[in-house]
Formats: structure tokens, C-alpha cells, sequence
């Protein structure tokens, strides 16, 4: 039976849209060209992205899987408390704790809640066109799909937005980030972000016994670190306060992961009669609000939500596109915002600006939070 929707790309907007059609009733295939999707190390989702999660029913699930961050610690590199919050400072600003899972778990959690055979691996989408009644794809392999509708899923490269866009930039930052799993069980106090002179480390609990972290510095894009990445790491933050030399002592090569970031211009155009764009496709971030992966989540709940409450996908799509634009486009403003104070030269202004962010009162710090990342930030139309 030929699908209603065809999802091109499994990643974590991808995953979470199929789900979230399925459970509406509807015929979903998604197309992956990848062959191995496990790579990944931790992802944190804040209370609106498990607010969406609970609109597609997995949010118990999910937090079921992950370690939980109640208050949201910020350090200086040599101990000192820039923030110290209350021990349930996220739970009264926000609604409920951060939860943070492995993405290869939070995959597992989506792909298991999809009808089997949903998902089909290797098959890459070289090219799209419309028909008479909807949309056809070519494959590398030379076969060709039909559906309804596409949902580009397909990432910061994703090919169905520069079929509806046309060429979209893409360029360096200017700095790498590495992240990695610990075998350590990280103090809930300390769970949160230290920062330093033109980088920053952050480190939260991944259940009882691990951590996840991710640190960034600024270098020329293509650098690898000659005597292995976990070195490098493990070299620049020695000095830094505890326990960051111990998270990087209990962290084993293979799970460490560096990546090179990089801008795309947001897609223009994000629907087009029965095209649509979800996450990085439409509104990629970088990663210094933590809401890249959060914000598809909420892409997922809301495009099934158009869908269901009108029969003519064009208009659903547009309507979903109308609504969700702003928001992200705030949000990856501001995240670009932050990378840019991290990351000024000289080094000395960014720390200093960062310190400056201590003398901000709680209770602005915690109401912008809320407005991000609050169950409350998370509406449908």
C-alpha cells in the first residue's frame, strides 16, 4: 500500500514525526540513507521538548531512560560559583527536571514505537519531484517512491530543503566541540556548565553511574589533535576544578566524539504544497542552548497536530509552518548569540562578559529560561 508520508531522514525529528503520524492513523515510511545511526553520545531534553514527548506518548518513557538536572550549576574553570542555585530550581522554573538519555537510546525508545518495517536503511534520496497526487522520490538505487507528502527530516544538508529553498550557506563557526560519556556518577549539585576563558565544559548525569559532557574550543575547522582527541581534552581542562579532570580520567576513547560546527542559513521556505521541513532541515542551531534536538521534538508534535485537524495537507503544513517559524527563529538567534560571547577575540572579552552574566538577578535568568525551555514554552496552535 503506498504510504501517505514518505520521511526522509531517521534522526531524532524524523523518528518522532513517523511516531507521531502513525499514532494518528497514518501510513508513514521513513527512508534512511544510512546504514548505522548509533553514533551519538548524550542529548539533553528540557521540560518542552518531554512536553511534546508526552503529546506523542513517549515522555514517561523517556524519562524513564535518562538522569535528571534539578538545579543547573555554573563555575569558573578554577571552582568559583558563578551560579549556584537551588537544589529544584529547573523543577519551579521550568515545570520538571532536564532529563538527559544516550541518543542512541532515545532512538531506540522511537524506532521501537513505529510499526515494523517503518523504517528502511540505506535508501538515499538523490532526487524529488511532484505528481499528480503528491510527491515522487528517486533513490541511489535507481527505484522510485510515491506518497502523499515528504517530510524533509533530513538534517543541515537535507536535500528536500534546497528542493524548496535552492542553495542554503553553509560555513564553519569557528570552533569544535567534543562530547563524550563518563563512567562516573556526577554530584547533582555539580551537574551544569563551567566555563573559562574561551571555552566552556558542561557536565550532566546520564543515570546513576555515567555522565555525559561536552566541551568547545576555538581552532581552524579539519584539526585533528595528533595525539588522539581524548588527550587533547584531558590535556586543555587538567588544571580546571574538579571534577572535570576525573569525568575525562573515567572517559574511554570510543566514546568520545568530535565534531567541527557549523552554520546553515535557516530555510526560507520550510512548506510548499506537500513538502515540509522538520528540525535541523528547516531551523538548524548550534548547541549552546541545548534546543536543536528539543525543538524538532516540538516540530514532530506539531506538524501531526496540523495534520490531524484538517484533511488538506498543504494548508496543515503551511499552518504549521506559520506557527513554528518564530520561535525557532529566536531561538537559534540566541543561541548564535551566546556561541559568539564564548567565542569573542580576545578570549578576555567573552570571559568577561561571561562573569558578567553572574550579576544578572535569579529570577531574570530563570523567567528567560522558562520562556525557552519551561513545559509552558511548549504550545500547540
Amino acid at each position: 500500500m503506498t504510504p501517505r508520508f514518505l520521511v526522509v531522514g531517521a534522526g531524532i525529528a524524523g523518528l518522532a514525526t513517523a511516531v507521531a503520524l502513525q499514532r494518528r492513523g497514518h501510513r508513514v515510511t521513513v527512508l534512511e540513507a544510512r546504514t548505522d545511526t548509533s553514533s551519538g553520545a548524550g542529548i539533553s531534553l528540557w521540560p518542552n521538548a518531554l512536553a511534546a514527548l508526552d503529546v506523542i506518548g513517549l515522555g514517561d518513557a523517556v524519562r524513564a531512560a535518562g538522569g535528571r538536572v534539578t538545579g543547573g550549576a555554573v563555575r569558573w574553570s578554577d571552582g568559583s560559583w558563578l551560579r549556584r542555585p537551588t537544589p529544584d530550581r529547573m523543577v519551579i522554573a521550568l515545570g520538571e527536571p532536564l532529563v538527559v538519555v544516550r541518543r542512541a537510546e532515545l532512538a531506540r525508545l522511537l524506532t521501537d514505537a513505529l510499526d515494523a518495517g517503518t523504517v528502511e536503511f540505506g535508501s538515499a534520496v538523490s532526487e524529488l519531484t511532484y505528481t499528480a497526487t503528491g510527491v515522487r522520490v528517486g533513490l541511489s538505487d535507481g527505484s522510485v517512491r510515491e506518497a502523499e507528502a515528504i517530510v524533509g527530516a533530513d538534517g543541515v544538508g537535507s536535500l528536500v530543503a534546497r528542493h524548496l529553498n535552492g542553495p542554503l550557506r553553509h560555513r564553519y563557526t569557528g570552533y569544535t566541540a567534543w562530547r563524550g560519556v563518563a563512567a562516573y556518577a556526577l554530584d547533582p549539585e555539580l551537574a551544569g556548565e563551567t566555563l573559562g576563558v574561551g571555552t566552556e565544559f558542561g557536565h550532566v548525569p546520564l543515570g546513576p553511574d555515567h555522565t555525559y559532557w561536552f566541551g568547545a574550543e576555538r581552532r581552524p575547522e579539519g584539526t585533528a589533535s595528533p595525539g588522539g582527541e581524548l588527550a587533547h581534552v584531558r590535556e586543555k581542562y587538567r588544571t580546571w576544578a574538579a571534577p572535570i579532570p576525573d569525568i575525562l580520567a573515567a572517559t574511554a576513547p570510543h566514546d568520545v566524539l568530535r565534531n567541527d560546527l557549523h552554520d546553515r542559513d535557516a530555510a526560507r521556505q520550510w512548506a510548499r504544497g506537500p513538502v515540509v521541513l522538520v528540525g535541523d532541515a528547516a531551523h538548524p542551531m548550534r548547541p549552546h542552548l541545548g534546543q536543536g534536538g528539543c525543538q524538532g521534538l516540538e516540530d514532530a508534535a506539531t506538524l501531526a497536530h496540523c495534520v490531524g485537524h484538517g484533511a488538506d495537507l498543504p494548508a496543515a503544513f503551511a499552518r504549521y509552518a506559520a506557527f513554528r517559524r518564530p520561535r525557532t527563529r529566536a531561538l537559534a538567534a540566541q543561541s548564535r548569540l551566546v556561541g559568539r560571547v564564548v567565542n569573542v577575540r580576545p578570549a578576555l572579552l567573552g570571559a568577561a562578559a561571561m562573569r558578567a552574566s553572574a550579576l544578572l538577578p535569579e529570577a531574570v535568568v530563570t523567567r528567560h529560561l522558562a520562556s525557552i525551555a519551561g513545559r509552558r514554552a511548549f504550545v500547540l496552535p
